[in-house]
């Protein structure tokens, strides 16, 4: 079997761990302050998933793969615990809750439904793929580059956080020939088998259309406990854009 996921474990010992599963072109590194708040009261395991971050990569990038991903390291981590994922990484959570449901106690999905989304992130993929990153030693030089075919600020920060500047020549911490050749099961969702029982929080963008009203009906079939919750002024990026309010709201579902 391929080696497990890199993940870093903070907070106490005891206690049910959170575990944090990042979206498409993240890590764990993106989660640092929230994990860090949260592991005030309990352990947090952040994971980089396969294909970012410092975990392996592979060929495979569907969401029954990187379920068993998650599963692998709960096991490794005690054998349960809460699960909060946002999007691709919210996904990955939700099979795995559907899937080996004795993985896991509460469920937490930040900004996503179990459904399958049109738009494609192909474009970034391309602009990261097509920078010549010869002579780059600064994030600055990358950024700049970068804003050839990214024109969002927000968005080039966020991807430059993957960009590995101490190898030589510099290197993208994603593997994006996988990721792209994969983007349509990204994307998409797997008919999921089961359903998942357990206490869950669906908490989205107020901002975001990625949870509407049309997706309550498919959700509450998978998943008859959810609950949700919408943060103020957020969208998509819910937990960079509000980390306050987002840690605030995760850990009163967790506390409750």
């Amino acid at each position: 079997p391929p080696p497990m996921l890199t993940f870093d474990r903070l907070g106490p010992d005891e206690g049910t761990p959170l575990l944090i599963a990042h979206g498409l072109f993240g890590s764990a590194r993106n989660w640092g302050v929230v994990a860090k708040r949260l592991s005030a009261k309990r352990p947090v395991i952040a994971v980089d998933m396969r294909n970012h971050g410092d975990s392996p990569w592979s060929d495979r990038h569907d969401y029954p793969a990187l379920a068993e991903d998650l599963a692998e390291v709960i096991a490794d981590q005690g054998g349960q615990a809460d699960v909060l994922g946002h999007s691709m990484g919210g996904k990955a959570a939700m099979q795995l809750a559907l899937t080996r449901p004795e993985r896991v106690a509460r469920l937490v999905v930040a900004d996503i439904a179990p459904v399958a989304y049109g738009h494609t992130q192909m474009p970034l993929i391309e602009a990261m793929r097509g920078l010549d990153l010869a002579g780059v030693t600064r994030r600055g030089e990358a950024d700049a580059l970068l804003a050839d075919t990214v024109a969002e600020p927000g968005v080039r920060a966020f991807l430059l956080q993957s960009l590995d500047l101490k190898s030589d020549p510099p290197r993208w911490r994603l593997n994006l020939d996988a990721l792209g050749a994969e983007m349509a099961r990204i994307l998409g969702w797997p008919d999921a088998p089961g359903r998942f029982e357990g206490p869950t929080l669906f908490l989205s963008g107020a901002a975001s259309d990625y949870v509407g009203p049309e997706h309550r009906d498919t959700i509450r079939a998978l998943f008859p406990a959810a609950r949700f919750a919408k943060i103020p002024g957020a969208g998509h990026w819910l937990h960079a854009e509000k980390p306050r309010e987002f840690e605030a709201a995760v850990a009163a579902f967790l506390d409750a």
